[in-house]
């Protein structure tokens, strides 16, 4: 998927007002996703992305690598994602998590399904919840189906 597409998919989900709205809110869950997941796995996902949004996951990667526990990503829940997440978007925590919902979504559909599946398992179930992937499993077993 393309860099503009992502964006106009993610601003259409968020219902957020403009392109630069959305690319605020692409740019920091991409980055405090990636804070979160190993940062192997982090590497992963950016190779799949647009270059910017790679750029940025890339970046909050590496520094996460330098921290004690980088190779395995920070362990925080949903709580901690949203704050940092509206601090990085300059949002409230509310409008943080529907655009990282968004920002999901969006991740989902650009993703090879292994990869989508493989962060999902990464993430505790509260921030995985987020992913289309994560309501799937928990709502269907295990088993998605479309409606």
């Amino acid at each position: 998927m393309h860099h503009d597409e992502m964006i106009g998919k993610v601003q259409a989900l968020a219902q957020l007002p403009d392109r630069g709205s959305a690319e605020r809110a692409v740019h920091a869950v991409v980055s405090t996703l990636s804070e979160r997941l190993p940062s192997g796995l982090a590497r992963h996902v950016a190779a799949q992305l647009p270059a910017d949004m790679a750029a940025a996951m890339r970046e909050a990667a590496d520094a996460s690598a330098g921290t004690d526990s980088g190779a395995s990503g920070e362990r925080f829940g949903l709580t901690v994602f949203a704050g940092r997440i509206a601090d990085r978007a300059g949002t409230d925590e509310d409008t943080a998590l529907r655009e990282a919902a968004a920002v999901m979504e969006v991740l989902d559909a650009a993703l090879a399904p292994e990869l989508t599946e493989r962060m999902a398992g990464a993430l505790p179930a509260d921030i995985r919840d987020l992913l289309p992937v994560g309501r799937a499993t928990e709502s269907a077993g295990g088993m998605g189906r479309n409606a």
